[in-house]
């Protein structure tokens, strides 16, 4: 099967990229209404594309800002039954800032193809149709080994406001015996490592106003109360010298890092130069005592991603703003909830801010998503071969997600584990200019998902009586 597998990718690696291409020209933008007709028209491609694999049921889902696309194929009866997750809304894009191509002007090149949504997540969803494509010719079955149902959700960017009514409206179609989640990270591209855990995701914007109108700074320069500096002051207090993050309580409810798991972390390969090489950055910073997966994967963090005070863009007029504004980005890690966090944030911005100005704190609970690990299971034990499989390697490391995701949610409404599976590494630039996949990569996760239905095929009497939460047994009904 191996081979077959890997001959089928290699004649229709063109198809493959043809396909996305195709796909990645629709610039089916999250968050922007003028752009809503191209998420729609996105999920229309992509439930044409699921039929076109095999899927005799596909059907659009509508979400509260984009629609979903669900499919399934239930043609093993004896066997588990599989949700696909992933989505097929992309961040929003400053045209300006790409040099490789055009956001939606997809071009291959060096190994790589690139524009929007190449690698997160429409990338991910192909390597799925084109793994079971490769599946069904490698085995010459009629239909997978497993029974397959797929979710591809419009509005993950936005937050999926929308994922969980989806998740109720339609749970009796979602009797399921584990999801693989789409959207997320490898580890290195010479180094496949299965993703066990992600983090939680809160954001939040403060606004800071002091002059009642921005005021000529000639008139009341050294008397007004500026905005920029306080909330300059506050920015600047929201981690110690240590790189620790100053809520109080912020880390009574984090989890320590279990042994196991620093071992298992310390085993990736890691240098510095390289990892500031592929994420961009200029130097390493964070959390003392912790190691650069540690700090990415297993502890908490808190980012500003975005300040605005005065004249940012245009003339300067040489006034003292009223309002000074700043978004951020809190990550949680197992053993914080983020409805705890909000109130500490709430309670610490309102004891740091001066009486000199007054301030909005605005958190975004409704989109806010929990930290997850996935248990350990069958699933994962079925990933960790297929992968090694379809990388060519003898060993599979364990590794997180830095970033967010619906995985709790999809966990807890349909009571089953969540095993992580993506294509996308750090180089990829996802919401930054110029994103793009690896090609290669793509390719060795296509045939890591044909390998995979085989496995869990042929150990479908040990995943059919494998342990849920609360000690229970699971039976698939197809």
């Amino acid at each position: 099967m191996d081979d077959k597998v890997r001959s089928y990718l290699d004649a229709n690696l063109p198809a493959l990229l043809e396909r996305l291409t195709e796909w990645v020209r629709i610039p089916s933008v999250a968050g922007v209404p003028e752009r809503k007709h191209n998420l729609t028209r996105s999920a229309n491609w992509l439930a044409g594309e699921l039929r076109d694999v095999g899927f005799p049921t596909t059907e659009i889902w509508e979400g509260a800002d984009g629609p979903a696309v669900f499919a399934e194929w239930s043609g093993a009866p004896d066997a588990p039954t599989v949700l696909i997750y992933s989505h097929h809304d992309v961040r929003a894009v400053k045209e300006e800032n790409w040099d490789q191509t055009s956001p939606f002007d997809p071009v291959p090149r060096d190994g790589r193809l690139y524009g929007r949504g190449s690698s997160d997540a429409k990338g991910q969803v192909m390597a799925h149709m084109w793994g079971l494509r490769a599946h069904l010719h490698a085995t010459g079955r009629t239909a997978p080994a497993v029974n397959l149902k797929v979710i591809v959700e419009g509005e993950e960017e936005a937050g999926s406001p929308g994922l969980a009514d989806i998740l109720r409206e339609h749970r009796s179609r979602l009797d399921v015996d584990a999801v693989i989640f789409s959207d997320t990270l490898l580890w290195r591209a010479d180094h496949p490592a299965l993703c066990t855990s992600i983090r939680g995701m809160l954001g939040a914007r403060l606004e800071v106003y002091g002059p009642l109108t921005d005021i000529h700074s000639g008139a009341v320069s050294g008397t007004a109360p500026n905005p920029a500096f306080a909330l300059s002051n506050v920015l600047a207090q929201l981690h110690d010298q240590k790189g620790r993050i100053t809520l109080p309580g912020f880390y009574d409810d984090v989890e320590e890092i279990s042994p196991r798991r620093r071992a298992e972390l310390a085993a990736l390969p890691f240098d510095a130069e390289d990892w500031l090489e592929r994420s961009h950055t200029r130097s390493i910073g964070g959390e003392e005592g912790y190691t650069v997966p540690e700090r990415l994967w297993e502890r908490p963090a808190v980012e500003v991603i975005a300040v605005a005070a005065g004249d940012p863009i245009g003339v300067a007029r040489a006034a003292v703003p009223s309002m000074a504004s700043a978004d951020l980005s809190i990550r949680t890690v197992s053993g914080q909830k983020v409805k705890e966090v909000a109130d500490q944030l709430r309670r610490w911005v309102a004891a740091t801010i001066s009486d000199r100005y007054a301030y909005e704190l605005s958190i975004e609970t409704e989109t806010a998503q929990e930290a997850y690990r996935t248990p350990d299971c069958v699933f994962v034990e079925a990933l960790s071969v297929a992968m090694a499989k379809g990388f060519g390697a003898g060993d599979v490391g364990r590794m997180g997600n830095a970033g967010g995701g619906p995985a709790d949610l999809l966990s807890s409404a349909l009571d089953v584990p969540v095993v992580f599976f993506g294509t996308g590494l750090v180089e990829d630039n996802w919401h930054d200019s110029d994103e793009s996949v690896n090609i290669d990569i793509l390719k060795a996760g296509a045939a890591t998902l044909a390998f995979l239905w085989d496995v869990l095929g042929r150990k479908q009497d040990a995943l059919l009586t494998s342990s849920l939460p609360g000690g229970r047994k699971r039976h698939s009904k197809g």
